[in-house]
């Protein structure tokens, strides 16, 4: 068994816990056991799991594992404290608001012998998975994601970065991408408006847009002109028989397992980056 600290007792942290006490039968999460919980604040036991401190959580021999379930900004220094004690670790993406550091963590990770994966539950999506099948083998001519949401509270980073997940639907859609441009829209009342510029390997054109305030729906419209057709909407999906979360905690617990190939891994380690490094390059870019 692997014995898991969370980090964090907001609301994937707290899925984080049920679903640790009740895994799916006959799954690798059938391995994780819940040990305790770490938060800023002094609270009562969470499902019937006790709260430990940072320092407890590193220095206890049946702590395997560390689910990084915080703020964007401050997962890089809990992902450094647990790797550097020798612990696995599954943080919410993005794993960092900074390329390099994120290099310097996978750097440690493999020092330590030990995994680091980064969640990505929008690529679990029955919507997304739906959306892959629809675009394989066709030609992208070019293509337009515009996210709208609610504000972003403080401590999600620039939006590039806590936007990531739409980014890496990108990626994984259409391959290794490259910045051209990007612009900011900001005022007063928590409105926002990120766009992108992107290109394609084979030079076709993607814009990634990330609009944010108050009242606004969470939506993802598309635009994606192809060689054969055009897609104007996310082909509608029927829900997953097994949550989002928990379909991450499999996949995480295979790898410690050893169940994912290293190839797997490295593909993953890759991509995660590159998204990372557009993120940041973006975030560089941006011109008011």
């Amino acid at each position: 068994m692997f014995g898991a600290v969370v980090v964090g007792i907001g609301t994937a942290g707290w899925v984080r816990i049920r679903d640790m006490l009740a895994p799916l039968s006959g799954s690798p999460a059938e391995k994780l056991a819940v040990r305790g919980f770490i938060s800023r604040r002094s609270l009562d036991t969470q499902q019937g799991v006790s709260q430990i401190s940072v320092e407890e959580a590193v220095s206890r021999e049946d702590i395997h594992v560390a689910f990084i379930c915080t703020d964007n900004i401050s997962h890089e220094d809990s992902v450094r404290t647990f790797l550097q004690a020798g612990k696995h670790v599954c943080v919410e993406y993005p794993m960092t608001v900074s390329y390099k550091a994120a290099v310097e963590l996978w750097d440690i990770a493999k020092e330590k012998g030990v995994i680091l994966h980064e969640e990505h539950i929008e690529l679990l999506t029955e919507d997304y998975k739906v959306l892959k099948r629809e675009v394989q083998g066709k030609i992208l001519q070019e293509g337009t994601l515009h996210f709208t949401g609610g504000a972003l509270k403080p401590g999600f980073g620039f939006p590039a970065f806590s936007g990531i997940a739409r980014l890496t639907w990108l990626v994984e859609l259409f391959g290794e991408l490259s910045v051209t441009a990007a612009s900011m829209e900001e005022n007063s009342g928590n409105y926002s408006k990120m766009t992108a510029k992107l290109l394609t390997s084979d030079n076709r054109p993607l814009t990634w847009i990330e609009e944010r305030g108050p009242g606004l729906p969470r939506a993802k419209n598309i635009n994606f002109q192809f060689e054969s057709c055009t897609l104007t909407q996310i082909p509608p999906a029927p829900r997953g028989a097994v949550g989002l979360f928990m379909q991450d905690l499999i996949h995480f617990s295979a790898k410690l397992m050893g169940q994912v190939s290293p190839e797997e891994l490295q593909r993953e380690k890759i991509r995660i980056l590159h998204c990372l490094e557009l993120a940041e390059k973006i975030h560089y870019s941006k011109m008011y």
